[in-house]
């Protein structure tokens, strides 16, 4: 079936700063692939989390002031990836806007609920157990989602409800974020050509 008001979902985004330059493409409707480099191995390997469990198509090359540390690559990319997705969902239409997702890994588990509402707001409870995973500082978590919701215009909350290993626990924050954005950004055959809104947009 014809999904006039969702099709061609897909965006690229080019940020480039003096501190880091990156690209970002993405393919809503996509199978959940991922192609990135970005010099932080742990973080792609996150980010491979958010495509698989998204479906999401994901290209993500970012160069940056690696030996400083891993800050700015992170954040930039949580913003770029915002952008990306404010560009790819356009005016919203036929989408579901909410989504949430609980997601286990052993010991730990994770909430995020996503509100593609046009409002900016990144709400996290999440104390990790250890302040490194390798080299990757477990700060850099809620950069990545600060830099995501500000420029996805989204609200968002993360709760980890319980883990002790923090590779588990921050895992399962993205693997859930994943999810979510799948429920959140998906046609809605009940709402094609209008927003999920009673003002009418988003």
């Amino acid at each position: 079936m014809s999904r006039p008001d969702l099709d061609a979902r897909t965006a690229e985004i080019t940020r480039n700063t003096s501190e880091t330059r990156i690209r970002v493409r993405i393919n809503l409707d996509g199978e959940g692939r991922l192609d990135a480099s970005t010099g932080v191995p742990f973080f792609e390997h996150m980010l491979d989390q958010v495509a698989r469990h998204g479906q999401i198509d994901l290209e993500v090359h970012a160069d940056g002031d690696l030996h400083i540390d891993d800050h700015h690559t992170v954040e930039d990319t949580g913003i770029a990836l915002g952008q990306a997705f404010a560009e790819a969902l356009g005016d919203k239409k036929g989408i579901y806007r909410y989504g949430h997702a609980y997601v286990p890994l052993d010991e730990a588990l994770s909430r995020v609920v996503i509100d593609f509402s046009g409002r900016p707001g990144l709400f996290m409870d999440a104390e990790f157990t250890r302040a490194t995973i390798g080299r990757f500082d477990t700060q850099l978590v809620s950069e990545f989602f600060q830099g995501f919701a500000n420029h996805a215009r989204a609200t968002v909350h993360i709760d980890n409800l319980k883990g002790h290993n923090a590779h588990h626990q921050v895992e399962t924050i993205f693997k859930a974020f994943g999810r979510a954005l799948r429920m959140a950004a998906e046609h809605d055959p009940r709402m094609t050509g209008r927003i999920a809104s009673t003002k009418g947009s988003l």
